[in-house]
């Protein structure tokens, strides 16, 4: 495997990493499958693109044409991106969290409504946008470096290590602020949590917002090499879930551990002649069934510690 091939892996991780572990919080701390999530992916999307069209020229007549324009507009991209999964997160809590969190058979009820959520925002983004599918501007660089007579995309490695600089931020924020001990701490047992005063309402809002800015993020960097459409979220989503369960529900690591395995398994299946890309999907699933088979709790989670 050359490291052209290697860095494409990782670069297929690090997007996919990022919708597996808001997927893989999200449980371990309030016991949602968010199903909105994809909607999530696909709005954050559309608001990076009008954002990028609007901005863009006001970028490039400020800066008159200098060489950090790519730069600036790469980073309000992000920052959009982000900031619009967020507000998203916010929309989740407060249609698919706070009407139906007391009530019995959470899991299920929650599964239901923000699978509505994310059908309802397709259709309406289909509404308002129509099939057509958009792209945004190649922001993040279009040359390739070359090291040792290897070629690597510039936009591969800007977004393995803005994926890097974005989770140990997260990581950091989770293991020393205030708001991430509470959080750890409904991740680990929610009722003595409760009892010692944190609130899972108060702390789910966070949560969600956390979550929907780490798919934001996603949409912007996948979205440098693939359009932004109504169901653009459909596959993160399917990925997500499925790495998530590969690496552990409630386990950030095995997340990880996840997303790298099955950008491996993508990168290397596609670049085989007699499968490529056709049987990418096929392959993957193989590999997490015959992992799930070896070790049901997946590579690091707490699937046999689910919530009742």
């Amino acid at each position: 495997m050359d490291a052209g091939l290697v860095v494409y892996a990782l670069y297929l991780a690090a997007i996919y990493g990022l919708m597996a572990i808001g997927i893989s919080l999200l449980w371990s701390s309030v016991g949602m499958v968010n199903m909105a999530h994809g909607a999530t992916f696909a709005i954050s999307g559309y608001v990076a693109y009008f954002a990028a069209m609007w901005a863009g020229p006001l970028i490039k007549t400020w800066l008159g044409g200098s060489d950090f324009v790519m730069p600036v507009l790469a980073v309000f991209i992000g920052l959009v991106g982000l900031c619009a999964g967020a507000v998203f997160g916010v929309v989740i809590y407060l249609v698919a969290f706070l009407p139906i969190h007391d009530k019995p058979n959470f899991s299920v009820r929650s599964l239901i409504v923000t699978l509505a959520l994310n059908l309802a925002s397709v259709q309406t983004l289909l509404w308002a946008f129509g099939p057509q599918q958009k792209s945004l501007p190649r922001v993040f660089g279009v040359g390739r470096l070359s090291y040792f007579g290897m070629s690597i995309r510039v936009d591969q490695i800007v977004t393995i290590l803005a994926t890097i600089v974005l989770l140990g931020a997260v990581l950091i924020w989770l293991r020393n602020s205030r708001k991430g001990l509470e959080i750890q701490a409904v991740m680990q047992n929610a009722e003595g949590a409760a009892l010692v005063g944190i609130s899972t309402r108060k702390t789910a809002l966070p949560i969600m917002m956390l979550t929907g800015a780490l798919a934001g993020l996603a949409a912007v960097l996948l979205s440098q090499n693939v359009f932004v459409s109504p169901t653009a979220g459909a596959i993160p989503l399917v990925k997500g879930l499925t790495i998530a369960l590969l690496g552990g529900l409630g386990s950030v690591l095995g997340a990880v551990a996840g997303a790298v395995l099955i950008g491996f398994v993508e990168a290397a299946t596609g670049a085989i002649p007699f499968l490529g890309q056709r049987y990418v999907l096929f392959v993957q699933f193989t590999v997490i069934v015959a992992v799930l088979l070896i070790r049901p709790r997946g590579l690091g989670g707490l699937l046999d510690e689910t919530r009742e």
